[in-house]
């Protein structure tokens, strides 16, 4: 029975494909996060960040006020709900960029919410929550 040896690949071979693949797979993660959250990502993001005070479906108030159409309403302006001062004299309507900023960081955009003892989320999940908020009648 003859063997036969199988040489290795060359070096610079071997430092071709390692290239290669390194550059694939940096192409595709860098692909993966410029895509939007899936519907279940963005779903569990808000279940973990707002649902034990919130709600999506209108007229259902909790500790905190439904969310439902939340993108486009005045803020502190349901009528069944009460407020904050700081939140009903607030003076804008919530969009994308004012949602995901109070997501993250509430105090510098409404000082004196009543959301305590939230402390805001990170932007990728303030993101996924905001995605979340408009798929499920927060347009």
């Amino acid at each position: 029975m003859q063997s036969r040896l199988q040489t290795p690949p060359s070096t610079s071979l071997r430092a071709i494909s390692g290239v290669a693949i390194l550059t694939l797979l940096l192409s595709a993660s860098s692909t993966l996060a410029q895509q939007p959250a899936s519907g279940d990502a963005a779903q569990q993001a808000f279940n973990n960040s707002c649902r034990t005070c919130h709600s999506v479906k209108e007229g259902d108030n909790r500790l905190g006020p439904n969310l439902n159409r939340i993108v486009g309403r005045k803020a502190g302006s349901l009528p069944d709900y009460n407020y904050s001062s700081s939140m009903k004299e607030a003076g804008f309507s919530w969009d994308q960029d004012k949602l995901t900023r109070f997501l993250v960081k509430p105090d510098e955009v409404v000082s004196g919410h009543k959301m305590q003892p939230y402390g805001g989320i990170s932007t990728e999940e303030a993101g996924k929550v905001v995605a979340y908020l408009q798929s499920a009648g927060g347009k």
